[in-house]
């Protein structure tokens, strides 16, 4: 018995090994190697290499292979949303073409599904009109409780096109905060060394960040943002170093000073833009309305464009 898979859109430039994992069955390397050597994964009717790159129009025939579902493998469970999330989606989109959508990502929901939270934008957008005929690709991350843009791709091209750019800082983002205290400089660069555990593994990173104060008030600042670097938590550690950590921030705040577990994190991804082909792309994401409300209450001026 045979059967012979088209490969679509989303696995062109993929390695064949890959797509066997993600679109077969996750099964080990050498199980993939050995059948490949046998003839029993083929491209084409041709037997090729597990790093072969899938182009369009290929087919991948697999002959005689039975899968046993692992009973030790952990199940991935997806988040399915509700009627009323679904209905509220659309209003998140800024942008929605055949290759990639731009949302204003609300706070309190992930990027991706983790141990700590189900609910995630991957799983929602899935379920959405906009994505009907594709899949999501995350190509960056903005945290759970921060607002505002975050670019998905809708194939893999795309993806791996967003990933480079990102890479090679030809992507740049300028975000909102407000802080705590007042600046002497109202304009400059944080330039720290960050430091990062994996377990008992200590890792140094440079993390560079603009800044401009757009208005002080009351022992509070908003700032206009942009990072350079694009390091894990980058603008919420730096700065706390300086000083001023971001109001509602639990986690990178001053020791003496609580904060409710009802308050929003005041940072906000504002604008992104990018080139693609020669073509220049700029967005904008609205503040959120408890953004707005907490500028307000601190007497801090509204933003301009």
């Amino acid at each position: 018995m045979k059967k012979i898979y088209p490969i679509t859109d989303d696995f062109i430039d993929a390695r064949l090994d890959r797509w066997f994992k993600k679109k077969i069955f996750n099964i080990p390397q050498s199980y993939i190697e050995k059948n490949l050597r046998k003839g029993k994964i083929k491209v084409n009717d041709k037997k090729v290499k597990s790093a072969y790159k899938l182009k369009i129009n290929d087919s991948v025939t697999i002959f005689d292979l039975i899968f046993l579902p692992d009973k030790n493998k952990k199940i991935i469970k997806k988040y399915i949303p509700n009627k009323n999330e679904l209905s509220k989606s659309s209003e998140m989109f800024i942008e929605n073409n055949d290759d990639f959508v731009v949302i204003n990502k609300p706070a309190g929901i992930a990027v991706q599904s983790g141990t700590k939270s189900l609910k995630n934008i991957l799983d929602i957008l899935q379920k959405t009109n906009e994505f009907k005929n594709s899949s999501p690709f995350a190509v960056h991350r903005i945290d759970k409780e921060t607002t505002g843009i975050l670019i998905v791709a809708k194939n893999r091209k795309y993806a791996q096109l967003f990933t480079s750019l990102f890479r090679i800082r030809k992507i740049h983002k300028t975000y909102l905060g407000i802080v705590i205290g007042d600046f002497e400089e109202k304009k400059g660069t944080f330039v720290d060394d960050l430091i990062y555990y994996e377990g008992k593994k200590k890792t140094i990173l440079k993390a560079i960040t603009h800044y401009n104060v757009i208005d002080s008030s009351s022992n509070y600042s908003l700032l206009k943002l942009s990072p350079v670097t694009g390091r894990k938590h980058q603008l919420r550690k730096q700065l706390l170093l300086h000083g001023h950590p971001i109001l509602g921030d639990s986690k990178y705040s001053f020791l003496d000073r609580k904060v409710n577990k009802k308050s929003f994190l005041m940072l906000h991804a504002h604008k992104i833009n990018f080139s693609i082909d020669s073509v220049k792309y700029n967005f904008f994401a609205e503040p959120s309305l408890d953004f707005k409300k907490i500028l307000k209450e601190k007497n801090l001026k509204i933003f301009s464009r």
